[in-house]
């Protein structure tokens, strides 16, 4: 089994300090085999806030931890237009990466990371032709016997954002970069963006998609929140063909564990098993993690 922690827009600049040193502490003392940061790094994407969220990266690895990363629309900067269009990740590969699509792979997992920030949408996102290409490409020689996971910044499906039916925008080119997904055989598509966690079967939001199991996260470390979430943060354990999925939610100081969300693969579809409260009681179906 192998185990992996996902955060998301963490929002360097618009963060809380304790929530910080929460977050490291948990990592430190749970040690995932692998810390997947899907983007918004930096609140507005300046030196000091990238330098912040550099050294918090920099103490994660420091301390042993793998962690594989990509930007997101907030690591563009918005105001300074000469290098939002001339340079707009220069800050970014110089504080957290250099590589925009970054590759990590064990003996159970294959993930890929993809760059879906881009100068022109503004707080959208887009998958290009030639991303396309390397998802195929990077999946290709993968066995079998290895979970496969796509990782970007903005969803490639659109999220529920309230009880109204309210559904959100998707990147763009998004149908075409689902084909490339579901050609390469990704098993688990992770993103966050909208400050939400969520769970669900992709085809059961879009017929076509594939048979990925889409799983978003909150912001881990933002002030930002929305819709009532508090901060948050995904702990995933995989083994082939089963996934199970804990969301820990910032409460009164410390990350408190949500119910235990279980799903399993049939070799056609992701299903949703059960979830568990913390002592072992079953409760009712939901897509939404909690």
């Amino acid at each position: 089994m192998s185990t992996i922690a996902h955060l998301s827009d963490v929002h360097f600049g618009h963060h809380d300090p304790a929530v910080v040193a929460a977050v490291e502490a948990f990592l430190f003392a749970r040690r995932p085999d692998l810390v997947v940061i899907s983007g918004d790094f930096t609140q507005r994407a300046r030196v000091a806030q990238y330098r912040e969220a550099a050294a918090f990266l920099d103490r994660l690895e420091t301390g042993g931890l793998q962690t594989l990363a990509v930007p997101g629309n907030h690591d563009v900067p918005l105001y300074d237009v000469v290098r939002r269009f001339a340079r707009p990740l220069h800050r970014y590969k110089r504080f957290i990466d250099d590589d925009l699509c970054p590759y990590w792979e064990n003996d159970e997992l294959a993930v890929l990371g993809i760059n879906t920030a881009r100068s022109l949408t503004i707080k959208d996102g887009s998958v290009s032709y030639e991303q396309m290409h390397r998802i195929r490409e990077a999946f290709h020689q993968v066995p079998e016997s290895k979970t496969r996971i796509l990782v970007t910044h903005h969803p490639l499906f659109a999220m529920p954002l309230g009880d109204e039916g309210e559904l959100s925008k998707v990147a763009n080119r998004s149908v075409d970069a689902l084909t490339a997904a579901a050609d390469a055989g990704v098993d688990i598509l992770l993103a966050g963006h909208f400050h939400r966690s969520y769970s669900a079967s992709a085809r059961e939001m879009v017929e076509t998609a594939g048979p990925a199991l889409v799983v978003q996260a909150g912001t881990a470390t933002s002030t930002r929140l929305r819709g009532g979430e508090q901060q948050s943060f995904n702990w995933i354990e995989l083994a082939k063909d089963v996934l199970d999925l804990q969301v820990f939610r910032w409460s009164e100081g410390r990350f408190e564990p949500g119910r235990r969300t279980s799903f399993a693969f049939d070799g056609e579809n992701w299903h949703y098993v059960g979830r568990e409260e913390q002592s072992g009681a079953a409760d009712a179906p939901a897509q939404n993690a909690s």
